[in-house]
C-alpha cells in the first residue's frame, strides 16, 4: 500500500522528535523497536511495525555512539524497514536489509553536522568566557533545530517522495539478490546480539543464557512471551539473592564493628 501525504507528514514529525532524542540521547525513543512500532501505527500496519522493530532492534543492539564515532542511524533504519515492508510486500527481514542504505545516508548526514557545527565553537567559547549563558543556549538550540529539520527532510523524501522509485527497484531485484537480502536480514540480528554479548557477557550469567537458548530453540511455543517471563523470573531471583547477600554482608560488618568497638573501649584506646 502506498504512503499517503498525511502519513508522510506524520512520519516526518515523528522523525523530527526521534531525531532530537537521538541527538540528545534523552529518552531513548529513537531505538528501532519504538520507531518501527510507531511507524507501523502511522501506516495502519502495527503488526509489520512490531516485527520489523524487533528484527532491526536486534541488529542495532550492539551499535552505540562512542566519542565522535557515529554508527548507522537507527531512526532511518526503523522507519524505512517498515515503509519498505508495507509498500512493497517484502518480508520484514529483507526489508531491514534494504533499509540499511537509508541508515548509512543519515549516518553521513550526522557526521556532516558534526563537522559543520565546529564553526559554532568559536562564538560558543566567547559566550561562555563572557558568561553569556543565553548565547550558549542559542547555539545549542540552533544546532539541534538544524539536525531535527534534516531528519524530517530525509524521512519525507525517502518515505513519501521516493516510494514509487523504491517500490520499482525492489520489484525488479533479481531473485538471487532478493534472497540474499532476506538471508542477510536473518543474520544481522544474530550479529547485533553477539556484539551486545561481547560487552555484557560474564561467566556467572552463562547458565541463564543457556536456559534461554534451550527454551527458545527446542521448546514449542506460539510466541516468545513464556521465555520472557522465565527471564524476568530469573532476573528477580538473582536480584533477590544479591540483595540478601548484600544485607548479610552489611549485618556481618556491623556486628564486627560493634565487637571491635567494645574491645577498644575495654582497652581504653
Amino acid at each position: 500500500m502506498p504512503v499517503t501525504l498525511e502519513q508522510g507528514l506524520a512520519l516526518t514529525l515523528m522523525a523530527i522528535i526521534c531525531g532530537i532524542d537521538f541527538w540528545l540521547e534523552g529518552f531513548y525513543i529513537f531505538r528501532p523497536i519504538i520507531v518501527s512500532s510507531v511507524t507501523g501505527l502511522i501506516l495502519g500496519d502495527p503488526t509489520t511495525g512490531i516485527i520489523c522493530g524487533g528484527i532491526t532492534e536486534l541488529a542495532f543492539a550492539g551499535l552505540t555512539p562512542a566519542g565522535g564515532t557515529q554508527p548507522p542511524n537507527p531512526v532511518l533504519a526503523g522507519v524505512m524497514s517498515v515503509v519498505i515492508a508495507h509498500t512493497t510486500g517484502t518480508e520484514p527481514a529483507a526489508a531491514m536489509s534494504l533499509s540499511l542504505p537509508f541508515s548509512f545516508l543519515m549516518q553521513y548526514v550526522i557526521l556532516l553536522c558534526y563537522s559543520a557545527f565546529s564553526f559554532f565553537m568559536g562564538p560558543t567559547d566567547a559566550a561562555a568566557k563572557s558568561g553569556d549563558t543565553a548565547g550558549v543556549v542559542r547555539v545549542n538550540v540552533i544546532c539541534t533545530a538544524i539536525v531535527a529539520l534534516l531528519y524530517g527532510i530525509v524521512v519525507f523524501l525517502c518515505a513519501y517522495v521516493a516510494q514509487d522509485a523504491m517500490k520499482t527497484l525492489v520489484e525488479n531485484l533479481p531473485e538471487w539478490l532478493a534472497h540474499g537480502f532476506a538471508v542477510t536480514g536473518g543474520v544481522l540480528p544474530a550479529i547485533g546480539f553477539a556484539m551486545l554479548l561481547n560487552v555484557m557477557f560474564t561467566v556467572e550469567f552463562l547458565p541463564f543464557l543457556l536456559i534461554g537458548f534451550v527454551m527458545a530453540s527446542f521448546l514449542n511455543f506460539s510466541n516468545l512471551l513464556p521465555v520472557a517471563i522465565v527471564g524476568l523470573a530469573l532476573a528477580l531471583f538473582v536480584y533477590t539473592i544479591d540483595d540478601s547477600h548484600d544485607k548479610a554482608i552489611k549485618a556481618a560488618l556491623a556486628t564486627a564493628r560493634q565487637s571491635f568497638g567494645g574491645e577498644d573501649e575495654e582497652d581504653g584506646i
